[in-house]
């Protein structure tokens, strides 16, 4: 399960239970850090941490702040400068050399449009979606806080759809889905000046497993531990069952010709052939070569199987165009010299990630530019 995800899950707890709780955002970066604008922790009154701001430096004094806030009933901005080698807030030295804005929530379990309750409509969303935070610099101004979740239609999640907040950061929200990135502005909202971060989300990698042998056992779980949802298809029952996979996986008992019958595909959903049946793959594989929103089709086995594999498509009348040898892996997985069935998945996770992310895969000693991509966050002063 993502973090945010575990957040809302923990959320939907505490609310139950009675228990209170704070929402706390970075809402903004100037410089390095371990974590990026959007990351966020939960924390309940009675100090308990779900999910985490950072590497472990800031959340000692966040759960401070977080605890002040919600004594106060009041949202908070607390700014973190990890530059200050004398800051004995910060304690650990990351050496990140960055200024981070975090913004703090108490959560009202009586308004359905509180932040936790704002970010569930993400859950089950397959396109990205907009998340927007309100607040202010100055820490003595209002913070307004998370206020919106929007759709790339440009149409609110959230029930209380504010028009005009909408019609306000409209440019905003066209340019967060255009660049594909969080983006940061100033605006005029409410007879006042305030700071917006749009955080650009996308939804969850899904993994569509064909082939429920023990090493797609290994797989699921590891691309559970990431997050990801998790498919797994079989024509075998003694295989593609419960009993043998996390509970979070979808188990589909299928013929080849039929796996696609009850899974939704899109532009996040990767597929790794890995049933040891070649009949089997190959018919699989025949369903997927018009699915054009498919970014990665990976096979296990030697490059001589998947050799194979076109010479019996191109007989059968499939054309192999250099679209779909892009979108295919075969052999699958980077070169890490796996062996073992968790070094395998590894590698084959390794890869997905770098082919959904666009990025090289290559050791970041060997990378000339800043780890994490450099984003714009200077706020983009919006004309009333």
């Amino acid at each position: 399960m993502r973090e945010l995800d575990v957040i809302v899950e923990r959320y939907e707890q505490l609310k139950k239970e009675g228990t209170t709780s704070v929402l706390a955002t970075v809402v903004h970066v100037d410089g390095s850090s371990y974590r990026r604008s959007g990351a966020r922790m939960l924390i309940d009154e009675y100090g308990n941490i779900t999910g985490a701001i950072s590497g472990g430096c800031l959340e000692g004094d966040a759960l401070k702040k977080a605890l002040l806030a919600l004594h106060q009933n009041k949202n908070k901005l607390i700014t973190y400068d990890t530059s200050d080698e004398d800051d004995v807030v910060i304690g650990a030295q990351l050496g990140c050399n960055g200024i981070i804005r975090v913004l703090f929530e108490p959560l009202n379990y009586d308004d359905d449009q509180n932040a936790c309750e704002i970010l569930s409509k993400t859950m089950d969303q397959r396109e990205p979606t907009a998340i927007g935070v309100l607040f202010n610099l100055d820490a003595t101004l209002t913070q307004l806080g998370t206020i919106v979740v929007v759709n790339d239609n440009l149409d609110a999640l959230n029930q209380n759809e504010n028009f005009e907040l909408l019609n306000t950061i409209s440019s905003e929200l066209k340019s967060t889905f255009q660049k594909a990135h969080n983006t940061f502005s100033e605006i005029f909202f409410k007879h006042a000046n305030h700071h917006l971060f749009l955080q650009y989300y996308l939804p969850a990698v899904k993994l569509v497993i064909v082939g429920a042998g023990n090493d797609a056992q290994i797989l699921a779980q590891q691309a559970d531990l990431l997050g990801w949802k998790v498919i797994v298809t079989d024509g075998r029952t003694t295989h593609a069952n419960t009993d043998r996979f996390t509970s979070s996986c979808q188990i589909i008992v299928s013929k080849p010709e039929l796996t696609l019958n009850h899974i939704e595909i899109d532009s996040r959903t990767c597929v790794v052939l890995m049933s040891h049946n070649y009949h089997y793959d190959l018919e699989v594989l025949k369903l997927l070569i018009p699915q054009i929103e498919i970014p990665y089709i990976g096979i296990l086995g030697p490059l001589k199987k998947w050799q194979k594999m076109q010479d019996d498509l191109e007989s059968q009348g499939f054309e192999i165009t250099q679209k779909l040898l892009h979108k295919i892996h075969a052999p699958v997985g980077l070169d890490l010299a796996a062996e073992t069935p968790a070094e395998i998945g590894l590698s084959i996770l390794a890869e997905i990630q770098a082919v959904i992310t666009k990025s090289s895969a290559q050791p970041l000693k060997n990378k000339k530019q800043p780890i994490h991509e450099r984003i714009d966050s200077n706020f983009k002063t919006t004309a009333s």
